[in-house]
């Protein structure tokens, strides 16, 4: 079966009943909202999803919030969802297009494209009228997952650091533009505001069609990026956010517009914003 990276609400309805679709639900929260999402997903889900846990599915030896997990680990993770080599997954969230976009990096990080964002999440279904399910979590065959890692597609600080200085790769950041520039405080307690020097701003929520939740059309991609500085099939782009997970939808819209080497930093402002030895542009200090 080809796979796309979008999938709408109605193919997934048909494609529900496919043993070799697996559906999860990536919901997650920011920790400011007070919500939960694994109580969320047992209320209420599209019929059959597993719960792919953003905070769980991370090196749990890092303090820094869902860094990225050994291969290793991935693969025991998601061989224990059921999840195989063979499986093509559907990463949803509650919002529409927001967290889901993290488990489909991961999956390619991973060396797995057999992996779809639901277009719009789980909003469009609802606006569907399909039916949900709650309840206790379906209960998953274990079975293998073989991790392939692409490094490409992963920047760590040091390589980011080391960017800086008339580097070839341009930061992308996906916060809101207040916090970009520093006129909003950091959600964080302890980080501080502003911007990697260098980088450019494109707020992940200009991607998504505020009314159907779905990401806008090519088009809309094109034009955002192309108005955020970015010129597209020429810049080398490195994407960035609060803690590398909006980041991972700006990494969705360039692999629409055909840019597959997109790469996340994962730490993020999580890490930029609150470390001794990296330096920060912050316009609202002047």
């Amino acid at each position: 079966m080809s796979h796309f990276p979008l999938v709408s609400a109605q193919w997934l309805k048909g494609a529900l009943s496919d043993p070799d679709v697996i559906v999860v639900d990536a919901t997650y929260h920011l920790p400011t909202v007070q919500r939960d999402a694994k109580a969320e997903y047992l209320e209420r889900r599209i019929p059959g999803a597993r719960f792919f846990d953003v905070d769980g599915v991370s090196d749990a030896s890092d303090p820094l919030p869902h860094m990225v997990p050994s291969p290793e680990a991935f693969g025991d993770m998601m061989g224990a969802l059921g999840i195989s080599n063979d499986s093509h997954v559907v990463c949803y969230d509650s919002y529409g297009i927001f967290s889901s976009a993290r488990p489909w990096w991961l999956f390619r990080l991973f060396g797995h494209d057999k992996v779809s964002v639901l277009d719009g999440g789980l909003p469009a279904w609802m606006a569907m009228g399909y039916a949900t399910e709650s309840g206790p979590a379906p209960v998953a065959q274990p079975t293998q997952f073989t991790a392939d890692f692409r490094p490409n597609l992963l920047r760590r600080v040091a390589e980011v650091q080391a960017n800086l200085d008339g580097g070839t790769e341009v930061v992308l950041d996906a916060r809101a533009a207040n916090r970009f520039n520093g006129s909003a405080p950091e959600p964080r307690p302890g980080t501080r505001s502003g911007h990697i020097p260098g980088s450019l701003n494109l707020p992940f929520s200009n991607l998504v069609d505020a009314d159907t939740k779905k990401m806008i059309s090519v088009h809309g991609l094109q034009s955002a990026f192309d108005k955020a500085g970015i010129k597209l099939g020429r810049d080398k782009v490195v994407t960035s956010c609060g803690s590398g997970v909006s980041a991972c939808v700006l990494a969705l819209g360039l692999h629409l517009l055909g840019d597959d080497s997109a790469a996340v930093y994962d730490g993020s402002w999580s890490e930029w914003g609150t470390r001794s030895d990296t330096p920060i542009t912050n316009p609202s200090d002047s």
